[in-house]
Parts: C-alpha cells; sequence; structure tokens
C-alpha cells in the first residue's frame, strides 16, 4: 500500500494549450525527429558505465532475495569420519596388556528447518523482494538520467555547431565589407577610420569562434564518454553540421498525480520504504521463541563397506525451542533502529515527490517563457535584418555613413546568435520537461549479463601469495 499524500490538481505552471491529459512519454526524444540521437541513444544504454553498475546492482538484489527465500526451506547437511583406534586389554593376574588397533568409519544426515511460527523469515523475504524492485528502479532511474543527458548535450553540440556556422558567415560578410571599404579609400570615398572600424568588427567576430569550438568539442566529448566510448570516438562522426532537434509543441503534461507512477526516482523511494517496513516486522519476530525441527541419522561401522551392511544406526529427531528471555535491551532497540530507518525512508519519499513537482514547474515555466523569448527574438532578427539591408543601401548611396552599416552588422549578428541560442534552450527545455516527467526507457533491459565471466572456479588448494 502506497503512503497517502495531499498533491495539487493541476500544475500552477502549465499554461491554457496544455493538456492535462497523461504525457505521452514513451521514447519521447524520437519525437524530435533527429535519426542520429534516436542511434545514440540506443547506443547509450548499451554501453554507459553508470547503467552497467546499476545493472550490477541489480544482479547483486536477485541474489539476496535468493538468499532470503532459502531461509524458509530446510537444511540438510552429510557428514563423514574415519578415527584411527586402539583398545588395550590386562590379565586380571597377569601384567601383560593386548592392544587391538582398529578403525572406525562413520556417515550420516543432519536436517534442520525453523518453523517460521512469528513471520521472521517470511518479512526477511518480503524485505529482499522490495529492494528487488526498488534496485529495478533505481536502474530505470539511471538510464531515465543517461538520456536527458544524452538528449541535452547532444542539443547543445548541433547548437554549437550552428553558432559556429553563423560566426564564419558573420566574419565573412564583414571582411567583404572592409575589401569594400579598401575600394572607397582608393577612389577616396571613405576613410582610414571606417576601414579600421571593419576590420576590428571582423576580427572581434571571428574571435568567437575558438571558444565555440571549445564548448562544441566539449559537448562532443561528453556525449562520447555517455555512450561507453572514449572522448573522441564521435568527432568524426558528428562532424557533418546537422539541425538544431526542434520539437513539437505544445506538448500534454498530466496531473501531478501521474508523477508517483512514472517517476522512477519516487517509485524506488516508495520500495525502500517498504522495505524498511518489513524490516520491522522481521526486527519484532526476533523477539519472541523460534522453534526448529532438527533430526539426524548416522551410521558406524568398521569398513566402508560395512556402512551399509554390519553397522550400528543411530538417529534423532526432535523440536528445540530457543527463547529470548534476556538480551539487555538490545532487541527492542533494534527494532527501535529499523523503525527510525523506516521514518528516514518516509521522509525520502516526501521528499522526491515535492522535488519532482518543482522540477517540472520549474521546466514548465522554462518551457512557456522560452517560447516567448524565442518568437520575439524571431521578430527581432528579421527587423535588424531588413536594417542592415537599408543601412547598406543608404551608405552606397551617399545618405548614411559607414558607422551606421557597422551598427547594423553587429546589432544583426547579436540578434541571430541569440535566436541561435533560444532555439538551444527551447529544446533543452523540452528535454528537461520530458525528463522531470518521468521520461525514460521503456523497453526491455537485461541485468543478467555479467561484466566479467569468471572461470576455473572450482575447488583448489590454497597457495602461498
Amino acid at each position: 500500500m502506497r503512503p497517502s499524500l495531499a498533491l495539487p490538481i493541476k500544475y500552477s505552471s502549465a499554461d491554457r494549450t496544455q493538456s492535462i491529459a497523461r504525457p505521452q512519454l514513451s521514447r519521447w526524444w524520437t519525437r524530435l525527429g533527429d535519426p542520429t540521437l534516436n542511434a545514440l541513444i540506443e547506443e547509450a544504454i548499451q554501453g554507459n558505465l553508470n547503467v552497467a553498475a546499476a545493472k550490477a546492482q541489480v544482479r547483486e538484489a536477485r541474489a539476496t532475495y535468493r538468499q532470503a527465500e532459502g531461509t524458509l526451506l530446510p537444511a540438510l547437511g552429510g557428514n563423514s569420519s574415519a578415527n584411527r583406534l586402539r583398545t588395550a586389554t590386562t590379565a586380571v593376574r597377569g601384567a601383560t596388556t593386548d592392544q587391538q588397533d582398529s578403525t572406525q568409519y562413520q556417515a550420516g544426515f543432519d536436517a534442520s528447518w525453523e518453523i517460521d511460527f512469528f513471520g521472521r523469515n517470511q518479512r526477511g523475504v518480503e524485505a529482499a523482494f522490495y529492494g528487488l524492485e526498488a534496485a529495478d528502479e533505481q536502474l530505470r532511474l539511471a538510464m531515465l538520467t543517461l538520456i536527458g543527458d544524452v538528449a541535452s548535450n547532444y542539443v547543445s553540440a548541433r547548437g554549437y555547431q550552428a553558432r559556429i556556422a553563423l560566426a564564419q558567415r558573420t566574419a565573412k560578410v564583414q571582411r567583404d565589407a572592409a575589401q569594400l571599404i579598401k575600394v572607397r579609400m582608393a577612389a577616396g570615398s571613405a576613410t582610414a577610420m571606417d576601414l579600421a572600424n571593419a576590420t576590428g568588427q571582423a576580427r572581434s567576430t571571428e574571435a568567437a569562434i575558438p571558444g565555440l569550438r571549445i564548448s562544441y568539442a566539449e559537448a562532443v566529448h561528453r556525449l562520447s564518454v555517455l555512450t561507453g566510448r572514449a572522448p573522441g570516438e564521435l568527432t568524426e562522426r558528428l562532424k557533418r553540421q546537422a539541425p538544431i532537434p526542434r520539437p513539437k509543441l505544445p506538448m500534454p503534461v498530466g496531473i501531478p498525480a501521474d508523477t508517483l507512477l512514472s517517476r522512477p526516482d519516487i517509485r524506488s523511494a516508495e520500495r525502500q520504504l517498504a522495505q524498511a517496513t518489513a524490516r520491522i516486522g522481521q526486527a519484532e519476530a526476533s523477539r519472541y521463541p523460534s522453534i526448529n525441527l532438527i533430526g539426524n541419522i548416522a551410521t558406524t561401522g568398521l569398513s566402508v563397506g560395512d556402512l551399509a551392511k554390519n553397522s550400528s544406526i543411530g538417529w534423532s529427531f526432535g523440536p528445540a525451542l530457543n527463547v529470548p528471555l534476556f538480551r539487555g535491551g538490545q532487541l527492542q532497540a533494534a527494532v527501535e533502529v529499523i523503525q527510525a530507518q523506516r521514518d528516514q525512508n518516509f521522509v525520502a519519499y516526501q521528499a522526491a515527490v515535492l522535488r519532482s513537482l518543482e522540477e517540472i514547474e520549474n521546466a514548465l515555466v522554462a518551457l512557456a517563457q522560452e517560447r516567448v523569448r524565442y518568437g520575439k527574438l524571431s521578430a527581432s532578427v528579421e527587423a535588424y535584418r531588413q536594417s542592415a539591408t537599408l543601412s547598406r543601401t543608404l551608405y552606397e548611396g551617399g545618405s548614411a555613413d559607414f558607422m551606421s552599416v557597422l551598427d547594423a552588422q553587429r546589432s544583426l549578428y547579436s540578434a541571430e546568435d541569440a535566436f541561435v541560442q533560444s532555439r538551444i534552450a527551447l529544446a533543452n527545455s523540452y528535454v528537461a520537461l520530458n525528463k522531470a516527467l518521468g521520461g525514460g526507457w521503456d523497453g526491455g533491459v537485461d541485468a543478467s549479463k555479467r561484466e566479467i565471466v569468471d572461470k576455473d572456479m572450482g575447488p583448489r588448494l590454497a597457495r602461498k601469495p
């Protein structure tokens, strides 16, 4: 049973165009329409090291669960021994002593079974099962985080490519303008100051390109590492420029209660709370008597062959009762320790829910406001483009000075660069919103494959290191 929490009926930051229908989070990145991004995410799921570590944690939880299940079953064991004996017989009146050596062989089986009368072992199995479910959710969380990181770094990489291309185009236009000034200077219709200003502006634009290339390289290197590769392995593959992914907006966001089912961090926190609750029952049961059924059978003979024929056979069977009469308050303290841990898990669950709502609200605000900014910048670019065209026409007609041309070019480049950055931010806001809503990997995941395959693990004689 999930803990009850009071949640708002809707997101305060959702605008009127956003539907409260449950969001389509399954493979949400495919709606960006970029095959390269789709392929990188598939590769990251297979090769990422954080995901590999989370898979190992799932295998550990599965083994722990099987280990706990074993406590519900009887335990059987076998034993055998061989002893060399010497017996001495002394004559009644004489001093002579007869000695006789013999070998005694013994083999047997023993069994024990704890009757789980108060449910201690059963609660331990429940706790292990909830731990397994929590590990599964942690794996889902690792993949959700990975997909968001791959998508945002890919968007950034394509964005830096676009900004580099824009800076290169703008610098070329500015260099062409400087060449035009040289021609006009030769004709006496331009000044050296005009040439210096034109050259300086072109060099200033060119100076921005190395910084953009650094950021682009960092994004590509990060993508390579996220997919489990060396940092430079994707450089050649992503070298060719491609458009910045463009999301389809608006998108449905659902209601806050949907996050209880869609966010793996919330599901994991809830399973950890259930695990702590089961451990309380396990600790409580340890305060009460335990009952074990114990039995064994053994056969003894003077030779190995006699064990099945001419041998003495003994057996025993019966219950064993263990009553914890006095432990100095340790058992009660153990219960209180786990109760405190349960309270911590409950608080962590509440914090996970509130954190998810905060992230969604922030993502909604960022996406909505970036859409407004994107529209304003689009209009700004169009206006500055007209201004650049008009200023150049007026300058060539002698109705304006060259500084007005430089100012118009500078303003146009600034507006176009801000517009590209807005496109990047818009795509990243879309990524952040899907991530906040719990959109992750919903395909099959094989967590059974080990990273290291052990060989020759049979028994062997101990050797010195």
